[in-house]
Parts: structure tokens; sequence; C-alpha cells
């Protein structure tokens, strides 16, 4: 229902255009509503994938895939806040057996096409980083780096460690070495993260990385998932900044599509500012 009165405002800001057009326009953004994203999450056994997608997300999750299957397949789970639906690949963790990290290699290039992010948890005690660096270079490679985002997890296990209810002084040194350490061996595109499930910390931070690495069109639909007390102001500028860059985009693919006639182009041009603007605004009818 909320959806609807937004996109009544929407169309009340593309009225001027022929009826074809504008159909083509309020369902190409209704589509992005109904987005879906995928992000993958990858780590060695123990590196805390489930702890930090519970942390992370609120939504109600559901199996898609079997959970007993073969370990060496994608497992995908998904989420449901609302009328939004977001899936989760749980990959399987490179480096804990040579005879199967062929097999891993040719599985990742087929998913990494179809997802918007990648997870890639690193144990905060985790020294041996040899077939991490390989494997991102021959597998993730120059194409996917851009979808990477490297978390540091489990950081309370930082030496030195105490069990305590706060990082203290020298594990958090320590952290920032480790990200020092990440940053030399990968040079990733985005900046690593460091969290603590247990301790509830480094959460935010990370949630505001996740939500900026997104491709746009996926932000929102992130965003709604995320768990109240890391659902950010900034988040929320930024999900709803994307969205109507997003919308602006809608209306450009249209405009150079070859058989639009120059004079409609030229009044889908001439409201596209004031569509985004609108977008931006009712933004939270459709998130």
């Amino acid at each position: 229902m909320k959806i609807h009165e937004g996109l009544q405002d929407i169309t009340q800001s593309v009225a001027v255009l022929p009826d074809f057009i504008r159909k083509q326009i309020l369902s190409n953004i209704s589509r992005l509503a109904d987005y879906e994203p995928v992000i993958g999450i990858m780590g060695k056994t123990g590196a805390g994938k489930s702890s930090l997608c519970n942390a992370l997300f609120a939504g109600n999750v559901s199996p898609v895939s079997d959970v007993a299957a073969c370990t060496r397949k994608p497992l995908r789970f998904r989420f449901q806040v609302g009328e939004h639906f977001m899936t989760i690949v749980d990959l399987p963790g490179v480096g804990e057996s040579e005879r199967h990290d062929e097999e891993y290699a040719a599985l990742y290039s087929e998913q990494l096409p179809r997802l918007d992010l990648v997870l890639w948890l690193i144990k905060a005690d985790d020294r041996a980083l040899a077939v991490d660096e390989h494997f991102y270079r021959e597998v993730i490679g120059e194409a996917y780096r851009h979808k990477v985002l490297f978390v540091i997890s489990q950081s309370d296990k930082a030496e030195p460690t105490s069990g305590g209810e706060k990082l203290s002084t020298e594990q958090k040194q320590n952290i920032s070495r480790k990200i020092c350490l990440l940053h030399e061996l990968f040079q990733p595109v985005n900046p690593v993260c460091a969290v603590s499930v247990r301790l509830q910390w480094g959460l935010r931070v990370m949630a505001e990385r996740m939500i900026r690495c997104l491709p746009r069109e996926a932000s929102s639909p992130v965003a709604v998932q995320l768990s109240a007390p890391l659902r950010t102001d900034a988040i929320n500028k930024k999900a709803r900044d994307d969205f109507g860059e997003t919308v602006g985009s809608v209306l450009d693919t249209v405009s150079s599509l070859p058989l639009i006639p120059a004079p409609v182009r030229t009044i889908i041009q001439a409201v596209r500012d004031t569509v985004v603007s609108v977008a931006r605004a009712v933004w939270n009818f459709f998130f």
C-alpha cells in the first residue's frame, strides 16, 4: 500500500510524458523496489559467518537450499522484512583442503557474477593467509575485486586475549596492524572492517561500509534488512540517495532508446531532476 502511494507521487511528476513512456518508467521503478540483493559470505570454518549474519540482519530467515547438502556447494538463505527479500549465499571456505580448492575455484567463478557483494571473513587470530591471497588473486581477480569487503571477525580474540567486555588498547593496536597487513596483502578496493559480534563492536561501521560498497539498486533493500541499532541516519541517507540516482538512471535508459522521438526525449531530460527529487522524498514509502 505504501509503495502504491510512493508510485502515485512519482506518477504525478511524469504526467507530462506520453502514456506508453510513463508506464515503462513506472514499471521499471516498481522493479527497483522489488530488487532482491544477493550477498555472498565466505571464510574458513569457525570464522563466525552465522553469528555475523544474525548480528547484522533482522529479517526472518529461511533456508533456500538443503542445509544437510554437500558442504562443497553454496548454501542459500533468504531473509525477509515486510515485502522485501535478500539472499545470503554461504560460500565454502578456501584453504582448508587442497583437494577441494579447485572445485571451489570453479564454484566461485560461477557465483561471482550473480553476487552484489562478497563479505570475506578472516579471523583476527588467523595467520595462515597464503592460500587466501592466492585465491583472491587467481579467482576473484581484477574483475570482481570491487565486490569484496574484507571483515576481520572475532576481534575479541586478537592478542592479548582477556575475555573481557571491552577490547584493550593493545588489542585495538593489533587489530589496526592486522588491517594494515590485509591492505598490504590483498590491496582491496574497499576498506577492511573489523568486528566483534560478542562485544557488539565495529558492527555499525561495518554496516555503513557494506551499504557504501553495494551497487545502487541493492543498498535500499539491504538497508531495510539491517537490525534497528545498525540502521543509522548515514545508512538511510545513502540508501535514499542511491534510490534517487537509480530512478534517474531509469529515465536515462528510457530516454536513450532509439525509437524515442526527439521532443519526448527532451521532455524526459527536462523532468529528470524533479523525478529524482520526488523519488528521494518518497523513499520511505518504498523502503
